[in-house]
């Protein structure tokens, strides 16, 4: 399945779209409704009956047409309402689960031309999208906020982990003692982390502007994810194929509780090995320091403990740190430091 493109129709139908009071419209009025999403050949040589309209598309011109007998084909667009009293003949040998004329219809509508149809059922009072071989029934709006309200609480606290799992990572990156297991841990709990934040952009997708404050919240939970996971790539890897987080997203649920498993899609041998930072995240979460000059400092000292150990005079010698930036940046390294100590 497309999860791309039946985002793009599940937001077309999203509460406060014209689309979607066109159906709440339909549903109101308790008439049914099967309506095809692209005026293309193969429905074209599908239909029989109706007549021509190429009408703009207007919620309440939607609602009016559909009391008639038959469907309406609209532009892959929802701009023009193109025919309406449509009788659709779809080829009778297509497997459907469906049982009603109107909704198995649909469905080999659906597959026989390759385009989303929708429809609204009067007696069930609710609305189906057809979509490469699937049904999705339209959430109503109380059922999806609920869901949303319940998958962001659980991000906040899976977020909270991963800060937890991340500031013992800094800690141990200052004492010198990280091992593979470590950095995995935190790749594991990020993904995590992506994952849910992804589920609740699915239902602000669906919630149109009923989801506008959860939007705000989702970007305050996941602002920071996507420098973490940039961060932990530049300090642990110099082989595009170690720490590839994209590789995570083909793990299913189960084989992600597993750290082998995640430490073997991130390319590492095993998770009990030493490794060492180069200390990019440390030096960017400083407070002022330039991000240019971050990778200079890292090339002058050969990486985070040669940092950690370099005196402000020291931090003198690197082009563009004068007084001022050596004392910002041994400040930020002392309270690294002071931080790992508490933490240890």
């Amino acid at each position: 399945m497309d999860h791309d493109r039946l985002g793009r129709y599940q937001a077309q139908m999203a509460p406060g779209t014209p689309f979607r009071e066109g159906l709440d419209r339909i549903l109101a009025g308790r008439t049914g409704a099967l309506i095809a999403i692209g005026d293309i050949d193969e429905v074209v040589q599908i239909s029989t009956g109706g007549f021509h309209l190429d009408a703009a598309f207007t919620p309440t011109a939607m609602r009016e047409l559909s009391k008639m007998d038959g469907g309406l084909v609209i532009t892959s667009d929802l701009s023009r309402i193109v025919r309406a009293g449509v009788h659709f003949a779809p080829d009778a040998s297509i497997e459907t689960v469906e049982t009603g004329t109107r909704h198995a219809s649909a469905d080999r509508l659906s597959k026989q031309a390759g385009i989303p149809v929708v429809t609204v059922s009067a007696s069930m009072s609710t609305i189906a999208l057809y979509l490469d071989g699937e049904r999705h029934v339209v959430q109503r709006t109380d059922a999806l906020l609920t869901r949303a309200n319940q998958a962001l609480d659980a991000l906040s606290r899976y977020n909270d982990r991963l800060q937890d799992v991340t500031a013992t990572l800094s800690a141990l990156e200052v004492a010198d003692q990280v091992t593979v297991r470590d950095v995995v841990v935190v790749a594991q709990r990020l993904e995590l982390v992506r994952r849910l934040a992804s589920e609740v952009r699915g239902y602000i997708r669906q919630l149109g502007v009923d989801g506008r404050l959860l939007d705000l919240q989702l970007h305050e939970a996941t602002d920071h994810l996507s420098d973490l996971a940039g961060h932990l790539r530049l300090d642990y890897s110099d082989d595009t194929e170690i720490m590839a987080f994209d590789r995570l997203a083909d793990l299913a649920d189960a084989e992600l509780v597993d750290l082998d498993n995640v430490s073997r899609t991130l390319g590492f041998p095993g998770l009990e090995g030493r490794i060492s930072p180069r200390g990019m995240r440390q030096l960017l979460s400083i407070h002022r320091l330039p991000a240019s000059l971050a990778p200079r400092l890292l090339d002058h000292f050969g990486g985070l403990q040669g940092i950690l150990a370099a005196s402000r005079n020291d931090l003198r010698e690197v082009e563009g740190v004068g007084d001022a930036r050596a004392a910002l940046i041994r400040d930020g390294l002392l309270r690294l430091a002071e931080t790992a100590y508490r933490l240890g």
